[in-house]
């Protein structure tokens, strides 16, 4: 005969202060593990978002991002007579020569200089990136020395917001617009001329690498293999949005020490279930005694002992939800160890998240609560009754 499940919840509600205490262990586990997870969420997802499905980035043979990838021009004039490249609506073709490096900004309160990403890229590179909008100001004039800086770059640097001059290359540039891409990484970077930044760092033959549109899926494979294959060409080619998904690496190893010191820290909450549930065994003698007087089982014993074990974690999962819950949309940022800058993005809690640290938590009340539960189902009646 099973226990209701009311007796366990007057049983965790008669001993509240116990109760808080050993949630709160379990919940600042959760939190940990929750926090790292929305972490690296916010970093995947904020690289899923970026590119168009059917864009090709073509880099040279060998390069692991387009700052250290050398593209010339006499290349990307030999690219544009591929077939399987789109145009646009006026017959343009969709492709666009670029040029990649970093510059330095200075963070606030006088706490060091980061890199970012500056973009030298063409109208059809702009074109081609329909996630982005301006949010503020207007776009980069070409031959002018202006740029636009990513909408997360504005709000981490005072120096990158509407209005400012930053100093970079043969002299200052105005920052006359801000855009926005969404959750994407554009939001990272400042996009420029491609002809005037090209010119200030004396890079006007050879750049960094092309970003090209496949009139289709078929194509996009077709023209992937096309440009691998070419001996003129020595480059590699892969979508964008394939390139982007590899920068999650750069979260590695924060993802590898937030496990370790999640597992860490679920094993003293276990303990610590552990202890607590031993603790009520040991002071409900009596109670097991009469329920097993009252006819119900060792096996109904166990599974209450277990459930009640398995609720206090539960409520303890919630609570670290809700611990770390504030982050949630919150703007961070990390070093690549691909492009070498920094990557600005969100945390981002999802229900999957969510989901996977109360089933942590459970899985420690699991842990914690079965050989308490064992031992209370063990107990033979006269010496439960005499232990009351």
């Amino acid at each position: 005969m099973a226990i209701p499940i009311a007796y366990n919840l007057r049983n965790l509600a008669v001993r509240k202060t116990t109760t808080l205490m050993t949630a709160l262990g379990v919940a600042l586990t959760v939190a940990v593990l929750v926090g790292v997870l929305a972490l690296v969420e916010g970093l995947r997802t904020s690289f899923v978002a970026t590119g168009h499905p059917l864009n090709v980035l073509v880099m040279r043979k060998g390069s692991t991002a387009e700052l250290t990838s050398n593209f010339n021009r006499t290349s990307y004039q030999d690219l544009r007579g591929i077939s399987g490249i789109a145009r646009n609506a006026a017959g343009e073709m969709m492709a666009s020569l670029e040029m990649v490096t970093v510059i330095l900004l200075d963070q606030e309160a006088n706490s060091g200089t980061i890199n970012v990403t500056l973009r030298g890229v063409t109208p059809a590179g702009l074109e081609m990136r329909e996630v982005l909008r301006l949010a503020q100001g207007h776009m980069f004039r070409p031959g002018q020395r202006e740029v636009v800086a990513g909408k997360s770059i504005a709000e981490r640097y005072p120096e990158a917001r509407l209005g400012r001059k930053l100093r970079f290359g043969r002299g200052e540039w105005e920052v006359v617009g801000v855009m926005d891409g969404g959750r994407s990484a554009y939001n990272s970077e400042i996009f420029a001329d491609l002809n005037q930044v090209s010119s200030d760092y004396n890079r006007s033959e050879v750049l960094s690498s092309a970003l090209v549109r496949a009139t289709d899926e078929v194509a996009r494979q077709a023209l992937i293999n096309r440009l691998e294959g070419d001996p003129r060409f020595n480059v590699m080619a892969q979508t964008e949005r394939s390139y982007y998904e590899a920068q999650t690496s750069s979260a590695l190893p924060i993802q590898i020490l937030g496990y370790f010191i999640a597992v860490v820290m679920a094993i003293g909450s276990s303990f610590a279930a552990m202890n607590t549930m031993y603790a009520a065994v040991a002071r409900r003698g009596a109670e097991i005694g009469t329920l097993r007087v009252l006819g119900f089982s060792r096996g109904g014993i166990l599974l209450s002992f277990l459930l009640e074990s398995l609720l206090l974690s539960a409520l303890g999962g919630v609570l670290g939800c809700l611990l770390v819950w504030p982050l949630n949309n919150i703007s961070t940022g990390i070093g690549s160890f691909v492009t070498f800058a920094e990557i600005v993005f969100n945390f981002n809690i999802t229900p999957r998240i969510m989901g996977i640290g109360v089933g942590f938590a459970l899985l420690m009340g699991a842990l914690g609560g079965f050989f308490p539960a064992r031992m209370a189902a063990r107990k033979e009646i006269l010496t439960a009754l005499r232990e009351g």
